[in-house]
């Protein structure tokens, strides 16, 4: 068969069921493609359709794939950050032109290799068609093996077609390239589990702190068995949010620098720390002074390379994190009664909800963030998937809003802004039977509002609530105190022309809901979630809100 087909066919056998792209590219396996059921997605900028990638894989556990020709293949890279920095699956396929243009000033056409390589495990070049099924192979193996992570391929024309044009003659792809995460579940050394498990039985003030690497394993129930026969209290990082639920006796919150305080607190005075699927930096850790370097670490990792990266005295077990609690369960001694080191941490949490009570329950106008993220929270559904943006939207929405149920889900963008939007409409692609549930602000949601009409064009129904204060608002206090007593204007350089957003949405065929009282929150999410369209809640909020004062260790 030919380059387009063998592609097509391939993308199938994977149980590749959508592709996002920004034409023109692969022309005619995107025929092929509809020949075959998957859907064809175009998306308005090429991050979008990354970020769409991106959230499609985290819901779906399996690839995404994300397509762009040669000029758009710089933008496709861009895009590819958060699902690096997230370990996301997302294999970016682009074009470029052939041999004989490249040095010689061709039209819109840079090299693609060193701008992927950052963002990538694995970066190849398809040149010939017969290398298709060989490079094609690696990249599913390379997105889900190990920890997962964006690849890519760059392939021979503008967009692709000389590869789409060559003979395959190689059989399609067989049940043996992995086509979800984890494909492999390897157990740690039993000597070293049994060590593990003794360290932990000895320590006085032990905590768990779970990360991102926990979720994609699925051990969210053998987290909660273990925590429960050992007394031992959970914190989590914002990408391990919702592995146990938050209302759980043994949660004490997120950890580090988007953070609640009692978790802070608690991890602070632990005398050993078992990380599980964290990769220990700088965000969860609060630039690794929670804990101290020098604290007990037992550190649990798919990839060796981690272990003892940043606390070098760990512990390390090397394996699946699911597999590897199963080991500790099989020869765990009987149930501990919780403590006095259970009783601390459970007062820290109390002191944190009653911090936070008074504006949660908030009738002040603008809306305070804390009251739109308690209604969000008591209405959420119990098989809803919450996708929060980078910054002050993560904060909010990690602090103030409570997973409570195993089948709900939380994701976050990995650090780029705008992020959120897009990835939910992936989201809601891979499940599409599932409520999503976008919490944006206004500066992150003009980075993709265009998507919009993607998610008209293709009934991706997703509900967006932004947050809209007319503000960059995590930079505002970093500008006042960039300014202090000096004359200026601090605002401007942080500070949007007031948007009604609902009118926009719609504009673009979408149902639009304006809110300037708390008392409609409730209601306009019960009718959005009913709602067969996208729907954009626009919520009024006051710009001079900030979280709590985060808690560092003295």
């Amino acid at each position: 068969m030919n380059g387009a087909r063998y592609l097509a066919e391939t993308l199938a056998n994977q149980g590749v069921s959508h592709v996002f792209l920004v034409p023109a590219i692969l022309r005619r396996t995107l025929v092929e493609l509809e020949r075959l059921g998957i859907k064809r997605i175009t998306t308005h900028t090429e991050s979008g359709a990354a970020y769409m990638a991106d959230g499609f894989a985290r819901t779906s556990r399996r690839p995404a794939v994300a397509m762009a020709q040669s000029v758009g293949a710089a933008n496709l890279a861009a895009g590819l950050q958060d699902a690096f920095l997230a370990h996301s699956p997302v294999i970016a396929l682009t074009g470029r032109k052939p041999p004989l243009f490249q040095h010689r000033n061709a039209y819109q056409e840079i090299a693609h290799g060193r701008m992927f390589e950052p963002v990538t495990k694995y970066n190849a070049t398809i040149d010939t068609a017969e290398q298709l099924p060989f490079i094609l192979r690696q990249l599913f193996r390379e997105a889900v093996s190990g920890t997962p992570g964006p690849v890519h391929a760059d392939l021979s024309g503008l967009s692709g077609e000389l590869i789409e044009a060559g003979e395959v003659s190689f059989p399609l792809l067989g049940d043996g390239t992995p086509a979800s995460f984890p494909p492999f579940r390897p157990a740690a050394d039993p000597e070293r589990v049994k060590q593990a498990l003794d360290q932990i039985l000895h320590a006085k003030r032990p905590i768990l702190v779970v990360g991102g690497g926990a979720i994609a394993s699925g051990a969210h129930e053998e987290v909660r068995c273990l925590v429960e026969a050992l007394a031992l209290p959970v914190a989590t990082s914002n990408d391990g949010k919702g592995i146990i639920p938050e209302n759980h006796p043994l949660s004490v919150g997120l950890v580090g620098s988007y953070s609640q305080q009692c978790a802070n607190r608690s991890v602070s005075e632990a005398d050993l720390v078992i990380f599980l699927g964290s990769a220990t930096g700088d965000q969860v850790t609060l630039d690794w002074t929670l804990p101290r370097v020098d604290t007990r670490v037992i550190q649990i990792d798919i990839h060796p390379a981690e272990l003892g990266r940043n606390y070098p005295n760990a512990l390390g077990l090397c394996g699946d994190a699911r597999t590897i609690l199963q080991q500790f369960l099989s020869v765990l001694p009987a149930p501990r009664p919780f403590g006095e080191w259970v009783a601390r941490v459970r007062g820290y949490v109390e002191e944190w909800r009653k911090l936070v009570a008074a504006n949660k329950v908030s009738d002040a106008t603008p809306i305070r963030p804390e009251r739109l993220c308690h209604e969000i929270s008591k209405n959420l559904p119990d098989d809803a998937i919450l996708v929060a943006d980078t910054g002050y939207s993560c904060v909010w929405a990690g602090t103030m809003m409570c997973i409570t149920h195993p089948t709900q889900r939380f994701l976050r963008a990995a650090g780029s802004l705008g992020w959120a939007f897009p990835a939910a409409l992936g989201a809601k692609c891979a499940a599409p039977e599932k409520p999503v549930i976008c919490f944006s602000g206004d500066g992150a949601f003009l980075y993709h509002l265009s998507e919009l009409e993607t998610a008209k064009r293709w009934g991706i129904n997703t509900v967006t609530i932004v947050n809209n204060n007319s503000y960059f608002g995590q930079s505002i206090p970093g500008m006042q105190k960039a300014y202090g007593s000096t004359p200026g204007a601090p605002d401007e350089v942080v500070q949007f022309e007031n948007t009604d957003y609902a009118k926009i949405a719609e504009n673009f065929g979408c149902i639009g809901i304006r809110i300037e009282n708390p008392s409609e929150i409730a209601p306009a999410l019960e009718s959005a979630l009913k709602a067969n369209k996208p729907v954009v809640i626009d919520v009024i909020t006051n710009h001079d809100c900030h979280p709590p004062p985060l808690w560092r260790p003295e």
